[in-house]
């Protein structure tokens, strides 16, 4: 294996680029080699941020449930043939229909649910503020003297 023994001759840097002057001690002729700055790398791609999330639209309700029960993730009650859940500040909402998918996954199980709702006496303001007084129950089956 043969060596070759390089010797710095001269060395000058101008403006980031070098030139390196070496003399072979066996070939006795001078080489040059230009040394340049390695190329920046391009600026990094910044993407621009996301939109905003939208607010979920709110639908006011003028009537609140009679009664409501728990399907293991919220309240929910029926006004006539809707479905609603108990929603941020106690307002009642209409069901959205993944959750009223959950909800009807729920009353497969609870088919007798309706027999075990609470009685709505605590959530009774609408989404536009207005108290809903408890309706009149006229419950037969409590009227009669048992003695």
């Amino acid at each position: 294996m043969k060596t070759t023994k390089l010797t710095l001759k001269r060395a000058t840097g101008i403006l980031g680029v070098a030139t390196l002057t070496f003399v072979s001690a066996s070939a006795l002729q001078a080489q040059t080699v230009i040394i340049r700055p390695p190329v920046p790398p391009p600026p990094p791609v910044v993407a621009p941020p996301p939109p905003p999330p939208v607010p979920a639209a709110t639908v006011s309700v003028e009537a609140v449930p009679e009664s409501y029960v728990w399907d293991g993730q919220e309240y929910v009650g029926v006004i006539g043939d809707q479905y609603y859940y108990l929603g941020p500040g106690d307002v009642w909402l209409p069901m959205s229909h993944e959750r009223y998918e959950y909800f009807h996954d729920w009353e497969h199980h609870h088919h007798d649910w309706r027999e075990h709702a609470i009685e709505n006496e605590r959530y009774r303001i609408d989404s536009h503020g207005k108290v809903h007084p408890l309706k009149e129950h006229h419950h037969h089956d409590h009227d009669y003297d048992h003695d």
